[in-house]
């Protein structure tokens, strides 16, 4: 509790640019009044108004995350654009794959007549039926198409549609989109999620690491907070995840 006030104190230092040395003298000031008397002497000396009673009447950190029922308190509704991604991937994937097979299967090796390749630019002197730039081709195409594919759906799957805070608390549900239109839900323990930035401080996405979960994931600042205040209090704090 001491921790706490000493935090909230130096908070309104920063706010009202109090000399924190002259506020606090004594070490031993544990209580709110002892806390108050000394703030209110700092107010009247610096012409700041100030209502007693008001004044720490209710802490801000006090918020009640044990919910009664099951909470909504974050959406992302975008299934078109995921449609467009998935899509996207499914015909790189497919072009890519059938040049790869056409590299392997139409090349044919014609090797370029030395005494007229020494006039020639360097890309007409390459024999490209050759077997080692025959497969190089046939391989780099198919691990384009297959790399583009695979992107595109680990984004899907690591988009976060609805985060629901389940009754209770303790734990928390994300939906997440996938490939091919259906949701995936997934239900972890609170302490087992972390926030690797602010709700505030994001300006595009918000990452969340799962404990034992690889990569991350991801809250679209263009979704909405529909509990910004309970969010803030459960998902959206930065914890250790051993």
């Amino acid at each position: 509790m001491l921790q706490l006030q000493n935090n909230c104190i130096r908070n309104i230092f920063k706010v009202f640019q109090i000399n924190r040395h002259n506020f606090l003298r004594s070490t031993n000031e544990t209580t709110l009044n002892q806390v108050y008397q000394n703030f209110h002497k700092i107010c009247v000396a610096n012409k700041l108004k100030i209502n007693k009673c008001n004044f720490c009447s209710k802490p801000v950190y006090d918020v009640n995350t044990n919910v009664v029922k099951d909470v909504v308190i974050f959406k992302y509704e975008n299934p078109k654009f995921f449609k467009v991604i998935n899509l996207f991937g499914l015909s790189q994937f497919f072009f890519w794959t059938y040049l790869s097979h056409f590299a392997f299967t139409t090349l044919r090796d014609a090797p370029v007549d030395e005494t007229i390749a020494k006039e020639e630019v360097w890309y007409k002197r390459i024999n490209l039926g050759e077997n080692k730039f025959r497969n190089a081709l046939t391989i780099f195409s198919f691990l384009i198409g297959y790399g583009v594919l695979t992107a595109a759906w680990l984004f899907t799957l690591r988009s976060v549609r609805f985060l629901v805070l389940k009754k209770g608390g303790k734990s928390i549900s994300l939906v997440t989109y996938s490939p091919f239109g259906e949701n995936r839900i997934m239900t972890v323990p609170l302490n087992c999620v972390s926030a690797e930035t602010s709700r505030e401080s994001a300006k595009v996405q918000l990452p969340l690491k799962i404990k034992n979960r690889k990569l991350f994931y991801i809250l679209d600042m263009r979704g909405e907070f529909t509990n910004p205040r309970l969010f803030d209090y459960t998902v959206g704090l930065k914890r250790k995840l051993n």
